[in-house]
């Protein structure tokens, strides 16, 4: 799994870096998140697809190929 972030679309809900603090995280001075680990390992899945649901803007993709 690949996870990109579409810091345009982010509205600093931090949603995803409440579900999954190991994977993302927030920028101080806007809010607006970023990846810990863009490709996090196979037992991180089920929380990061968790994260990127709740996500109120979309801004999470994520790749499974």
């Amino acid at each position: 799994m690949k996870i990109s972030v579409d810091e345009t679309k982010c509205c600093g809900a931090g949603q995803c870096a409440l579900i999954a603090p190991d994977i993302f995280d927030q920028r101080e001075e806007d809010g607006i998140v970023t990846l810990l680990d863009p490709e996090p390992p196979q037992n991180q899945h089920p929380t990061v697809r968790e994260a990127a649901a709740v996500c109120p803007a979309a801004a999470i993709t994520l790749d499974d190929a």
